[in-house]
């Protein structure tokens, strides 16, 4: 069992560092495109109450946004948070109910999938954002972690769309370590992990397994490029592993553009774009 006890060890980050990295980030690609202002959905959780933390801290509170994108009286203690959250970072937020937009998509065309509810939701709360990303002149911040984008635990076009993304290279793990050095409220930090799709869902619930034991597999077949059999002789489960595999590779899709086949000639690329003859 050393290997478990050591992956702790060499999953943590050195959280000032990793703060100093970030922040830098957010305001070095934001200006890369003439940005001032950053937006993103606040849902009261942990990985979007971090991602509001670091902007505050690389872009100032006036210019930071949060949009609060609330459900009808669903996930209320979560709204309460983000509200709140919002209030102690001195950030401009706004609190929008998608219930209508929601019911009236499903009353015309109903399902019984709350998958499918859940996906609506999110591709919803992710058009408002790009509405008010035009609105405030703000380029939209991403609040999926490298666990989520790794087994593809997101809506494409949802959630998992955005500018730039912060927080995606960082493990559910590593980012409970960043959320307690940044000041993150411990009622926040003390959550289930949830992505707000129905009453009662939690991230670990839905995929069966805690994140702790995810990111241990996650760390050991990606970054580490452990060979399953190794990872299984340490005291992981056969079909744990398996399950993280395959949830990588099914959702392959979700972390590339469209693939575009080659008709033309020359490549698409910077001769495409650029043609050296441009200008004369």
């Amino acid at each position: 069992m050393k290997l478990l006890k050591g992956l702790s060890e060499n999953m943590k980050i050195n959280a000032p560092f990793v703060e100093k990295i970030l922040t830098s980030f957010i305001k070095d690609e934001l200006s890369k495109f003439n940005y001032k202002r950053g937006i993103f959905g606040l849902s009261g959780g942990l990985d979007s109450s971090v991602c509001a933390l670091l902007a505050v801290k690389a872009l100032k509170p006036g210019n930071v946004i949060g949009l609060i994108m609330s459900y009808g009286k669903t996930f209320s203690e979560d709204v309460k948070d983000a509200q709140e959250l919002s209030q102690l970072l001195g950030i401009k937020s706004k609190t929008i109910d998608i219930s209508p937009m929601i019911d009236a998509y499903f009353s015309k065309y109903p399902s019984k999938s709350r998958i499918a509810k859940g996906n609506k939701m999110a591709r919803e709360r992710m058009s408002i954002l790009y509405d008010f990303s035009i609105r405030e002149k703000a380029l939209i911040l991403g609040t999926s972690n490298k666990t989520e984008l790794l087994l593809g635990y997101g809506t494409i076009h949802g959630d998992m769309a955005c500018a730039i993304n912060p927080l995606g290279d960082l493990y559910k793990t590593q980012i409970r370590q960043l959320a307690e050095h940044l000041g993150v409220p411990e009622k926040i930090r003390k959550k289930a992990p949830s992505a707000g799709l129905w009453t009662g869902q939690t991230d670990e619930k839905e995929i069966g397994i805690s994140y702790a034991e995810m990111d241990k597999i996650l760390y050991q077949l990606v970054d580490k490029r452990t060979p399953k059999k190794e990872i299984i002789t340490s005291g992981f489960k056969k079909e744990d592993i398996e399950k993280m595999i395959n949830l990588i590779k099914n959702s392959e899709f979700k972390r590339h553009l469209p693939p575009i086949p080659k008709i033309s000639s020359r490549t698409v690329g910077h001769d495409f774009l650029y043609p050296y003859d441009w200008g004369k």
